[in-house]
């Protein structure tokens, strides 16, 4: 599997496009605007961060469904796990805790799943377009924070 190394362009697309909302929501946050979500008595930073702890246990999933499907033992699925629970704790810290929590967990969850590539779990370029996709969107964590 560690061969294809050709990123596909739906995955490159759709990775792209799961980064519109870390950035759109970031940029209202910091701008001060709510964009409109106020008549509906939301705000771009609980949108922010609801996206963000959805992400982080997407990211888990992954990790699961690797695991799964090649076969790995018990620590791949114990470290699935992990992203869930992170950011449902992060839902339940005060802000700026919340989004710093996020944006920490998704950005290192993009070097931690370096090793998938490395064990010839995934495809090399899946590590490389998780590692971008995760700065991306660990980034806008952090400066909405």
């Amino acid at each position: 599997m560690a061969r294809l190394t050709t990123v596909p362009v739906s995955a490159v697309l759709l990775g792209i496009a799961g980064l519109i909302p870390f950035v759109g929501f970031a940029a209202l946050a910091v701008s001060g605007s709510d964009g409109g979500l106020g008549t509906i008595g939301l705000s771009p930073r609980t949108m922010l961060s609801a996206y963000g702890a959805v992400i982080a246990s997407f990211l888990g999933g992954i990790r699961w469904g690797v695991a799964a499907a090649r076969g790995a033992g018990w620590p791949d699925y114990l470290l699935a796990i992990v992203p869930s629970l992170l950011a449902w704790a992060a839902l339940a810290a005060p802000a700026p805790w919340d989004l710093r929590m996020l944006g920490a967990l998704v950005l290192l969850w993009g070097f931690i799943d370096q090793d998938l590539s490395r064990r010839g779990m995934v495809p090399g370029w899946m590590s490389r377009l998780r590692l971008a996709l995760s700065v991306v969107a660990g980034a806008a964590l952090l400066v909405a924070a």
